[in-house]
């Protein structure tokens, strides 16, 4: 896997997660809602962790720079 992700995109996805995490456990979002959005914060922390977003692959997206 080559990575596809620069630093402003990490740490964006990193903050959102972020995000995510404060209003679940402040008791903001529950139910339903909670679980998509622990998934996609899941998915945010492991494609920045890793710099590689695999929804960039089909489209020939990258923001790392060269």
């Amino acid at each position: 896997m080559k990575q596809n992700m620069g630093t402003a995109d990490k740490v964006i996805r990193l903050a959102v997660a972020a995000i995510i995490a404060v209003l679940y456990f402040t008791g903001q979002i529950s139910g339903t809602v909670a679980i998509v959005l622990g998934i996609v914060a899941v998915a945010f922390l492991v494609t920045s962790l890793i710099g590689w977003c695999p929804a960039y692959v089909p489209f020939g997206i990258s923001t790392k720079k060269k």
